[in-house]
């Protein structure tokens, strides 16, 4: 019998073969081996053979880059495909200061010394920036003055002597948590000599020579980097006895970001070598310290490593961009690329970039240029980049949740749980990524998985973008959302924030009207001092239902609701499931979703029969606005809250006590709340007696926010 291929990993089946092995020997056909020596000598070779199994299963994952979990091995594989992984990132900060030497002085430079610049505090927290080479500036008028950038974290110089007596020679720094990019490498032929020959770092070897005076970095254990130098093909051979300089800034990463007050430390000196220690000014910080950011993870080096393989060092798909990109921006947390031909209307030759970057919500005009520059390196001729920025999709939900009282201790607590776990899911890789798709049937689930006291929810799904108002100026508007609206066929499928626009008195709305099953027409309204709707234009652009786009005419919005100039447009998607399309980029807003929670009278057992259970409609309706319901005579005290929404307009008072809306009674008068509660949609039409009240003259109102 020949003996058994193990397959699994199971300790009491490696025993069981191994019995079954010895029993089909003839020496052993009888033997008890539970009740024998033999069983301890059984165990003995089942634990081994389980461990060498296990070692053997986990070295064999380590081979293969998919399946590594070992950062040093998944860099030593993608290192195999050319693949560098991206560093730490020292925060950057941009500064200025003045040196006064004197009027009549005869000095013409001030040298501020690579090292050590300024010292910073932020959160309690003291980091120190410096600069990677000398900076000079001339003397004019008796004052130098400095506009530099200074980068966080510790400066460090560190010699290697070359010795060709050690065929396995290696050039490895020292330190951990270097910032690559700070790293700069100049040559001495022997320890005597003075000058000094700067090497260039390089990612390939395109176009490198015999001669060439270059060197490639790879990552090592523990995020440290070694130097690679030419082997006299590839790259001038090192000779020995020539002496390595190397520098470097070891750096905090993303730690600090943020950092704004500064304190010079530097060093400066003329242009005779003298110390200059008085007349330096104190430093004006025009950026505050940003863009630092962590080693790459092995998630990331898992995805790029084989992308960048196959691009090969050009561009040429949009993938390759995609790809590429990350290597030479490491501040992209996600990038997009898409064709012209793709584009509405199409733009043949174009290839059409947004980023993510990691830091900030848009990637600067200074970093697009330096962007595009670089790219130039890699594009093929005739395709032309231009960077758009990315625009943002925001997704939100209105849930109502039910539960058992029973088997929660407060209100408060669920909601905190219903609330933590979507923020968990929010800031999860199914969304925060171009191309990332918002999964309806994982939210239902999350919700109900927050708590075992769930019993049940009811969610509906808004999407909206954000339109950035050009105030006081004719402009025309195009919002893209990227998914299908749903089309009610009744019109009012889209709602806005209030806005003022030239020519038309109060606060006005954007919604639409129904024309057919694919387009609609944008109208503006505003609300009577009753609520009513008093449509003031009927036709200021196009709702396309069936791509979900609206497109505004020539308008002059002369300023908004919301801060920063911004009305918020949303629509009710067709699908729930939302996916980032070309340039839209998802984000999950909580801060903006409703979250209401109703007992679930039937499973507390208050009421089996279910006669006084609160049903909730699986279809949005309520207010025709979004935010503040501002009337024609609305003021700056809040009345209270119509439909959930803060509400500034006339009312009257019935002879219950209760306000409603209007200053006068009518079928369009609806109930005004004191809490942002869940209301129903529907009029009150009750005829007892009531007196008028007013909120006042008109004036500005405060930005509403959602209820939980």
């Amino acid at each position: 019998m020949s003996f058994t291929q193990y397959t699994n990993l199971d300790f009491e089946e490696i025993k069981v073969s191994l019995r079954e092995y010895l029993r089909a020997n003839s020496n052993f056909t009888d033997y008890d081996f539970e009740g024998s020596n033999l069983s301890i000598l059984i165990d003995t070779l089942a634990y081994n053979t389980y461990v060498t199994a296990f070692n053997t299963n986990m070295v064999a994952n380590e081979s293969f880059i998919d399946s590594a979990t070992l950062r040093e091995n998944i860099v030593a594989l993608a290192r195999n495909v050319g693949y560098v992984p991206s560093s730490r990132r020292a925060s950057t900060a941009n500064i200025s200061f003045t040196v006064d030497l004197g009027t009549g002085t005869s000095k013409s430079s001030v040298t501020l010394k690579a090292g050590l610049v300024a010292l910073g505090d932020f959160a309690n927290t003291n980091y120190t920036f410096c600069v990677p080479e000398d900076i000079i500036s001339p003397v004019v008028d008796g004052f130098a003055e400095f506009t530099i950038d200074i980068k966080q974290g510790t400066y460090l110089i560190n010699e290697f002597v070359v010795d060709t007596s050690q065929p396995n020679q290696k050039f490895i720094l020292p330190n951990p948590y270097v910032d690559t990019s700070t790293i700069n490498v100049k040559i001495r032929d022997t320890s005597t000599s003075s000058s000094r020959k700067p090497y260039e770092k390089i990612d390939n070897i395109v176009g490198i020579s015999s001669t060439s005076e270059t060197y490639l970095i790879q990552e090592v254990q523990d995020e440290k980097y070694e130097l690679l130098f030419g082997d006299g093909v590839l790259g001038k051979k090192l000779s020995n006895g020539n002496v390595i300089n190397s520098s470097y800034i070891v750096t905090d990463g993303a730690g600090g970001n943020g950092v704004s007050n500064f304190s010079f430390s530097g060093k400066l000196v003329d242009n005779d070598g003298g110390l200059i220690v008085s007349g330096i000014s104190d430093i004006t910080t025009n950026q505050v310290s940003r863009n630092g950011s962590e080693v790459e993870s092995i998630d990331t080096i898992r995805n790029l490593a084989p992308r960048v393989y196959s691009a090969q060092h050009r561009a040429v798909t949009a993938n390759d961009y995609e790809a590429i990109i990350p290597t030479i921006f490491p501040n992209a947390e996600s990038v997009t690329a898409y064709g012209g031909e793709d584009s509405n209307p199409p733009q043949y030759g174009k290839v059409f970039l947004s980023i993510k970057p990691k830091n900030g919500r848009f990637v600067s005009d200074f970093d697009k240029r330096q962007l595009l520059d670089k790219l130039k390196r890699y594009s093929v001729a005739g395709i032309r980049q231009e960077f758009v920025d990315l625009k943002y999709l925001y997704i939100e939900i209105d849930t109502n949740v039910y539960y058992n009282t029973n088997a929660v201790p407060s209100v408060d607590t669920l909601k905190t749980r219903i609330r933590n776990s979507l923020e968990t899911y929010a800031n999860s890789s199914d969304l925060n990524s171009f191309g990332s798709r918002f999964k309806y049937s994982k939210i239902l689930k999350i919700i109900d998985d927050s708590s075992a006291a769930i019993t049940s929810n009811i969610t509906k799904v808004i999407i909206r973008r954000n339109l950035d108002v050009d105030v006081d100026n004719f402009a025309q508007y195009e919002l893209c959302f990227g998914n299908k609206f749903h089309n009610r066929n009744k019109g009012y499928n889209i709602k806005s924030t209030g806005f003022t626009v030239d020519g038309i008195r109060g606060t006005c709305y954007f919604t639409d009207t129904y024309v057919d099953e694919k387009i609609g027409r944008l109208i503006i309204f505003r609300l009577s001092n009753t609520g009513a709707v008093e449509i003031i234009n009927n036709n200021v652009g196009t709702v396309k239902y069936d791509i979900g786009e609206i497109l505004i005419d020539t308008i002059r919005i002369l300023s908004t609701r919301k801060e920063d100039n911004v009305v918020e447009i949303q629509a009710i998607p067709d699908s729930n499931d939302i996916i980032g399309l070309k340039d839209l980029y998802l984000q999950f807003s909580i801060a903006e979703s409703n979250i209401s929670v109703v007992e679930d009278i039937i499973s507390t057992g208050a009421d089996t029969s279910g006669a006084n259970y609160i049903s909730t409609s699986s279809f949005t309706n309520g207010s025709k606005v979004r935010g503040d319901i501002v009337t024609d005579t609305a003021s700056s005290t809040l009345v209270g809250y119509v439909g959930g929404q803060p509400y500034y307009g006339s009312f009257h008072t019935m002879s219950d006590g209760s306000k409603m809306t209007g200053s006068t009674h009518s079928s369009d008068s609806q109930a005004i709340l004191s809490t942002p509660g869940i209301t129903s949609s529907s009029s009150t039409t009750s005829t007892g007696s009531y007196s008028s009240g007013s909120s006042g003259s008109s004036g500005s109102s405060s930005s509403s926010s959602s209820s939980y």
